[in-house]
């Protein structure tokens, strides 16, 4: 997600410096690019305005940010971090909080639209944070961001992040069971979602993830082991704030099959896979 991202930022006149923990994408990267690449994120920091993060987990995201080599080493009082990983609002918080120590701004900006939204600069950025902060990287995220909304302060990005997931979880495994069924029913799966989609069962699953999922292809956009990871987030807040997610915690447990299954990386429209298979 980060290297498209990055390449927006540098097409839109922002001059860029990129780091990775895996150097060669950030050698590839630069390679393309008229950026520069960073040996940590300390260096990659020094002399920005604004550092953009996009990594895996809440412990990805700490050593990034953290210790002598860490981001927030390299920032200057007044700078801007933006973090576009999905991670609980706990360490937003805590991250936001030592930042500000330093004087640096925290807007937490969890993306959502997959690799295809990333490449097109077609992204939903869902934003927690101060208002001065917000106001000043809106419009650099706004180069690779088809939506961009503040929803509060710090940590209100994440918790939109997890409805995100949880909307995301159920519609999957409802268009997995309707393409599942009109399988089983002899019908033609591509001619029910011409009709189907058009009325109030539509949905961008549906548009987007029909085709590959008739086909058998689960190679098109974010991970089921990722999707775990977030769901876990959600299962765990859902509980800290007394919400209810039986079938967020239902849909979790059938993704536990697909990766029993061997399918962790594949994308998370491969719910149908197990419908498949139970059959």
């Amino acid at each position: 997600m980060g290297y498209p991202m990055a390449g927006h930022l540098e097409t839109a006149g922002y001059s860029v410096t990129v780091y990775n923990r895996t150097a060669a994408k950030a050698d590839g990267w630069a390679a393309k690019h008229s950026g520069n690449m960073a040996q940590t994120p300390r260096e990659a920091a020094q002399g920005c305005d604004f550092v953009m993060a996009c990594v895996g987990n809440d412990d990805d995201l700490r050593s990034v940010c953290m210790g002598p080599d860490g981001a927030f080493a390299g920032m200057a009082e007044g700078a801007v971090f933006v973090d576009h990983t999905t991670v609980s609002a706990q360490v937003t918080r805590e991250l936001a909080a030592i930042a500000a120590q330093s004087g640096i701004g925290y807007v937490d900006a969890p993306v959502s639209g997959g690799q295809a939204g990333a490449e097109n600069g077609q992204l939903a950025v869902m934003c927690g944070g101060a208002e001065d902060d917000y106001a000043r990287a809106e419009p650099v995220m706004q180069s690779y961001g088809k939506v961009v909304k503040r929803l509060g302060e710090v940590g209100a990005g994440q918790l939109t992040k997890m409805c995100n997931q949880i909307a995301i979880a159920g519609l999957v495994q409802g268009l997995s069971e309707a393409l599942h069924m009109a399988e089983q029913a002899g019908l033609d799966g591509e001619a029910v979602v011409d009709v189907i989609s058009g009325g109030a069962a539509g949905s961008w699953q549906m548009v987007n993830r029909h085709k590959t999922m008739l086909a058998d292809e689960f190679e098109h956009g974010f991970a089921v082991d990722w999707m775990r990871k977030d769901l876990a987030i959600c299962l765990k807040t859902a509980d800290d704030v007394g919400a209810s997610l039986p079938v967020t915690a239902l849909v979790d447990q059938f993704y536990k099959d697909v990766q029993k299954m061997g399918g962790g990386r594949w994308d998370t429209s491969s719910l149908i896979k197990r419908l498949r298979v139970e059959k």
